[in-house]
Order: structure tokens, then sequence, then C-alpha cells
């Protein structure tokens, strides 16, 4: 006997007759959707913005109309070449985090001599301010790339290795010993039991360690860089333009957000999925 669905049932009243409509509960209604709770949260963002500006001065708070006009002008112009700059930095810096951090979360995690001398510097890379390792980098190497990327690198790069440690003594032995006895092989074992472990720690580093790249680029940018959107940021800063300012940042947010909507979370989602199964 197949089991009966339970249902949700509400009643209409029409002048003497009442009408009784039952819905499966698992159905979802368009306001309950994620993308309708997103963009209503957008909105409601745009409509306090709006009110807002009544408050403020148009000097110090524009319009939301003015900063859409502003953006449309600047990628008009130069703002895609700034945007440009900034990603291919924030991509390679964080690749270069990712794997260093990695590596040597990984070997702390399963060797506890690397991870004697080595947590000592680790912690003391984790408490130095960003600012000072990025003024550092600029006094070192220049004001270049190789300075600036070497400074989100080394701001970076301990927090991966801090999340790659921890996944690494939260590997169970005894599933690796089962995959020893059924003598899996090493290619195996790594596909099939160790790097399932490992992911979910992959991809909180991979998340909280972009969101801090981002913010890091866009200093490194600010300090020591003739290109970017921190440059830009920087150059309208010193001309009080809000406007301009405002339209950048909404430019690089747009971005950000495109970047963990169709890559970050469709990937967790599809390694998760691998995991589970």
């Amino acid at each position: 006997m197949s089991p009966v669905p339970s249902t949700h049932c509400q009643q209409t009243f029409s002048g003497s007759d009442t009408d009784v409509h039952c819905l499966p509960e698992d159905t979802v209604r368009w306001y309950q959707l994620p993308f309708f709770k997103r963009l209503t949260s957008v909105v409601l963002l745009l409509i306090s913005w709006q009110l807002a500006v009544a408050v403020f001065t148009p000097a110090l708070l524009p319009a939301p109309s003015e900063v859409f006009i502003r953006l449309a002008e600047e990628w008009q112009g130069t703002m895609p070449l700034h945007l440009s700059q900034t990603l291919i930095r924030v991509a390679i810096a964080f690749s270069a985090a990712m794997i260093l951090g990695t590596a040597l979360g990984l070997a702390m995690g399963h060797n506890r001599k690397v991870d004697a001398w080595t947590d000592s510097l680790l912690t003391l890379m984790l408490n130095v301010p960003a600012l000072v390792t990025i003024i550092l980098c600029f006094i070192w190497f220049g004001l270049n790339e190789t300075a600036a990327i070497i400074a989100v690198i080394l701001n970076k790069a301990p927090n991966v290795a801090v999340t790659l440690r921890e996944g690494a003594r939260a590997i169970d032995p005894k599933l690796m010993d089962v995959a020893r006895v059924y003598r899996l092989g090493r290619l195996r074992t790594f596909r099939k039991v160790y790097l399932p472990q490992i992911t979910p720690y992959l991809i909180a580093a991979a998340r909280g360690g972009l969101a801090l790249v981002w913010k890091i680029v866009l200093v490194v940018e600010l300090i020591g860089c003739s290109d970017g959107v921190g440059f830009q940021l920087s150059s309208y800063f010193q001309l009080f333009d809000i406007t301009a300012i405002l339209a950048y940042t909404l430019a690089f947010v747009t971005v950000v957000y495109g970047i963990e909507a169709l890559v970050l979370r469709p990937l967790e989602n599809r390694l998760s999925g691998w995991r589970k199964s």
C-alpha cells in the first residue's frame, strides 16, 4: 500500500459556501523561493537607502539612481580595466595561498615534528596585522606586483594552514586502516577515503579565504598600486567623490557575489554531494 502524502488545507469563504483547498505540504510557493527572498532583501535595501537620502545631504549620500547612472558612466570608461586587474591579483594570490596553506596545514596535521617546529611561527603570522605585512612587503620588494601578491599570500596562507591542520587531525584512522586491509591502493584511498573527509575543511578555507583575500587586495591596491579597484577608491577618496566610490563598490560587490553564486556554491554542492555518495 503506497503512503498517502500529507497535505495542508486552507478554508475560503464565499457567501454561504465554504471551500477547502488542500495542497501537499512539500509544495513550495513562489514567495518561499530563495530567489524571491534574496530579491526582496535587495529591494528593501534600496528602499532604505532612498529613505536615508532624505536625512543626509546628497554630498554625503547620493541617491541610488545617481549611483547607478555613475556606474554606467564608469563602465564605459576604465572600470572594466581596474576590475580585471583586481580579479587577476585575487586569483593569483588566492590560488598560491590555498596551495601553500594546504600543504603546510596537512603536513602539520599529520606530522607532530613539523607541527612543533612551525606552530609558533604560524601563531605569530596570524597575529601580525595585515597592514604591517603589506607595508613591509612594499619596503622590501618595492611598489610592484610581486610585493602586492606576496603581501596577500602572507596574510592568507596561515589561515588556510590552521583550517587544514584541523582537517588532517580529524581524519578517521579506522577508515584508513580499512582501506589498507582491502588494499585499495594509494590513489583510490586518497580519492574514496581521504579526500571526502578533508573536503569540508577545504571548502571552509576557500570560502573564508576568498572573502579575506578580496579585502586585503583592495588595501594593497590602495597603498601601493597604480591600478585596480583599491587604487580607484583611493583616488576618488582624495576628490571626495562619494558617488564614484559607491559606484565602484557596487560593481565590486556584484562581481564578488557573482563568483560566489556561480562558482563557489555549485562547486561546494558538487563536492558535498560527492562526499555523501
